[in-house]
């Protein structure tokens, strides 16, 4: 049923054809989208503070006319913008960096307010303007309006403009947003109505207001979201999935080669994925674990399963390097088994592919691992029982609804990450999940010591690691992630293998692999390396995953400052794999203030989620996954990173209401999950 919140903005006073496409800039076309654009932060104009009381340190709002105006260049990529205020009861600068084309706004007799931090020298008074607006000629200067939200704006739009139409847009039709949350909760947790909350957010009678609308608006966010994945859960549990019962001969050999004990952890969670696999109804699991805590072993011991009761298993990861490290390493641990793997990606010649899809169809082959090029149309499986997939936020929620829709029943799924993946950031993507985390590492294991090494102590690097070399140890050496481009990686790599080989380790065996070598190629190398027929191996970021050489003791990953937090993390994690110190040095130049950020993390944490709670800090939750193209709204009030306990009580309730989803007071709810995050959901 159409309602006013669908008008266009242009039915709003104000708003001709010119500003309704600047509007649209900021993602705003209707009356609803004005609602939800919410202001970044707020300031305290409740007092505009005299120039004469200008503090040191005091963050207020300002006003005065503009006498002068003065640019100063003390250095190159400095310029410093000062504007001298006279509000008649003092004079003080107003000085902004790095923005002359200000200038030209800021003529004599201009009429400003200014919001920032005051300064007070012995001979002037400034104040480091955080915002400003200017005051219309004709208009005086507004005293005690409260508290002000500031916007998000696009270049021809100004916040006394935004503002006003909020305000507008509120007086209207804000009793027109419809409150969907069930009276129960709202009582519980005594929330405001939508309307009132929206009053609260745009037009706070107080900080603390603003921040309980934002709380109500993003616990409804949060409860919708999970409301959608455990709807599709449900549905899920409905499907007749496999029974995996049959403990059978693959996995008990497994084990019984294996040349370690499991630890506690993987044993648990072994458990706890073979009991959801002998279910009747589809597993649906997340497999958590820290670098080097043994994922993949607990991943083919559930593939193996599957592969004894008679169903086929796949692997689908992102990348065609990573499809070839995969598919080397279930070689290596299955090679005595018997069982017939294969690799689909999409370099695959025509007579490769036309085989692939042949044993597939047919069952001939029991194991098959591989990039997106397993979701293609043309390629079916005589009987598909498990689905495993490594790296999956870097997979739409479509895309793995395409290979679980491959089986005759719907197979059981299992979803591997490298990437520690912060609990609020797992909870909001996963919450249709049931967790798996091998929170131990295998014993005997020794912290990695990690150092930041300048470019400059290059040579100092290079003997160290001959040092271990000496010891009869192995290193790893990584380049510099160039850009993108696996072809100037690759030049790069082998530029820096043949400067090492004629110069700092001419004595030693080396040995280079990067993304573009021949499958066939890559393998030997990797091999002569495990076997220590090798002593150093100059690699791009193909080492990334998969490589487990525990005589290797010393990791140099050189051009650090490229690198992402999980990446170094992940490439730390190549030594430290045997009983003997490691070591992992970073070398780099770090003029970056993220870079110096990235490298002091690794030198503080060694342990994965930690440091996943720190990459979260510094890039936001958008940037850890990339968000809309992987399944996942953006929401408009709940931020990830501090609105973690209103997650856990958005999850907990939204169980409840899924279980109990018959009665009639959440019937309304459920119906607008339904409707609102289609889109989302699979």
């Amino acid at each position: 049923m159409p309602t006013n919140l669908s008008l266009p903005v242009e039915r709003l006073a104000g708003v001709g054809a010119r500003r309704a496409q600047l509007l649209r800039q900021l993602g705003i076309a209707t009356v609803e989208d004005l609602f939800y654009h919410f202001p970044i932060r707020y300031e305290d104009r409740s007092r505009i503070i005299p120039l004469r009381d200008v503090a040191g340190g005091q963050q207020g709002t300002y006003w005065g006319v503009v006498r002068e105006v003065q640019e100063l260049r003390p250095r190159p990529k400095l310029s410093i913008l000062k504007a001298l205020l006279d509000d008649g009861t003092g004079q003080a600068y107003a000085v902004w960096f790095n923005q002359t084309y200000l200038k030209r706004l800021l003529t004599a007799g201009t009429k400003l307010t200014v919001y920032g931090r005051g300064v007070a020298r012995p001979m002037e008074k400034t104040i480091v303007v955080g915002d400003f607006e200017i005051v219309p000629p004709a208009e005086e200067v507004e005293v005690g309006q409260g508290i002000l939200p500031v916007y998000p704006l696009t270049k021809g739009l100004t916040q006394r403009f935004i503002r006003q139409l909020v305000q507008q847009a509120l007086d209207k039709y804000a009793g027109e947003m419809p409150d969907i949350l069930p009276d129960r909760i709202r009582e519980f947790y005594r929330l405001t109505g939508k309307a009132e909350a929206l009053r609260q957010i745009h037009c706070p009678k107080s900080i603390s207001a603003a921040e309980r609308g934002r709380k109500t608006i993003a616990y409804e966010e949060l409860l919708l979201w999970q409301l959608g994945l455990l709807r599709d859960k449900a549905v899920a549990g409905q499907e007749e999935g496999i029974a995996h019962t049959q403990s059978g001969p693959l996995v008990r050999k497994f084990l019984a080669h294996l040349p370690f004990s499991l630890t506690r952890a993987q044993q648990r969670v072994m458990e706890e994925i073979f009991h959801d696999m002998e279910q009747p109804v589809p597993m649906s699991r997340l497999l958590q674990g820290d670098v080097g805590s043994g994922k993949t072993v607990v991943a083919v011991l559930a593939l193996l399963k599957a592969i004894d009761n008679g169903y086929q298993g796949a692997l689908m990861v992102p990348t065609e390097i990573l499809a070839e490290q995969h598919y080397l390493n279930f070689k290596h641990y299955m090679g005595s088994l018997g069982i017939k793997i294969a690799l689909a990606t999409s370099s695959l010649v025509r007579e490769e592919k036309e085989k692939l899809k042949h044993g597939l169809a047919a069952g001939e082959i029991q194991l098959v691992v591989g990039t997106h090029a397993l979701i293609q149309e043309d390629i079916a499986f005589a009987d598909l029982g498990l689905v495993v997939i490594d790296e999956q936020h870097r997979f739409g929620v479509a895309q793995r609804g395409k290979l679980l829709a491959k089986g005759q029943k719907k197979p059981d799924l299992l979803i591997m990450t490298a990437t520690p993946i912060p609990r609020t950031l797992a909870l909001t993507f996963y919450g249709d999940l049931d967790f798996s985390v091998i929170d131990e590492l295998p014993p005997g294991r020794q912290p990695v010591v990690t150092r930041y090494v300048p470019e400059k102590k290059r040579e100092q690097a290079y003997a160290f690691i001959r040092q271990q070399l000496e010891r009869g140890k192995q290193a790893y050496i990584v380049c510099p992630l160039i850009d993108e481009s696996e072809k100037i990686s690759a030049e790069a790599a082998t530029t820096l293998y043949e400067e090492l080989r004629r110069g700092a380790f001419h004595r030693y065996r080396l040995g280079l692999v990067h993304g573009r070598m021949p499958g066939p190629q890559k393998e030997q190398v990797m091999d002569g390396f495990r076997r220590g027929e090798l002593d150093v191996l100059v690699a791009t970021t193909v080492i990334e995953v998969g490589v487990d050489v525990s005589n290797a003791t010393v990791i140099l990953i050189t051009g650090c400052e490229r690198f992402g937090l999980a990446q170094l993390h992940q490439l730390r994690g190549r030594v430290g794999r045997g009983r003997d110190q490691s070591y992992c040095l970073l070398m780099g130049n770090l003029a970056g203030k993220e870079a110096k950020s990235r490298v002091k993390a690794m030198l503080q944490y060694a342990d994965g989620f930690a440091l996943a709670e720190e990459d979260l800090k510094l890039r936001g939750p958008g940037d850890f996954f990339g968000v809309r193209q992987h399944g996942m709204p953006q929401f408009k009030a709940a931020d990830l990173l501090r609105d973690h306990r209103i997650m856990q009580l958005a999850q907990r309730d939204a169980r409840h209401i899924v279980s109990h989803k018959h009665k009639a007071e959440y019937r309304q709810l459920l119906a607008f999950v339904q409707e609102h995050y289609r889109e989302f959901l699979p």
